[in-house]
């Protein structure tokens, strides 16, 4: 299993339920990724997109990919990431969280 890059953790935490919306989702995975090639999206429940569009691998930490938000209504909401790892291995999956009054 070595060489591939898995989703590690996130904030806000997969299938959680915030009172808050976060600023931004953070995702951590187990490999470092290649900037170019690792995306990472919000979608509301109609599936459009909702964050600022500027989804990427942090510069300061290589596992880490986030995406900042603006204010969300409360709703469900789809993480939706695809990347590359270092290794050239494409990983992608998705998760929602809730945001609630």
């Amino acid at each position: 299993m070595e060489g591939h890059s898995f989703l590690d953790r996130a904030d806000p935490r997969a299938g959680s339920t915030v009172k808050a919306a976060p600023a931004q989702v953070r995702i951590w995975f187990t490999e470092s990724l290649e900037p170019a090639f690792s995306s990472v999206r919000v979608l509301n429940q109609a599936g459009r997109q909702v964050d600022k569009g500027d989804g990427q691998v942090d510069p300061s930490n290589l596992k880490l990919l986030r995406v900042s938000l603006p204010p969300l209504p409360p709703g469900i909401y789809r993480v939706v990431w695809r990347v590359l790892s270092v290794d050239s291995h494409v990983t992608e999956g998705d998760f929602t969280f809730r945001v609630v009054p």
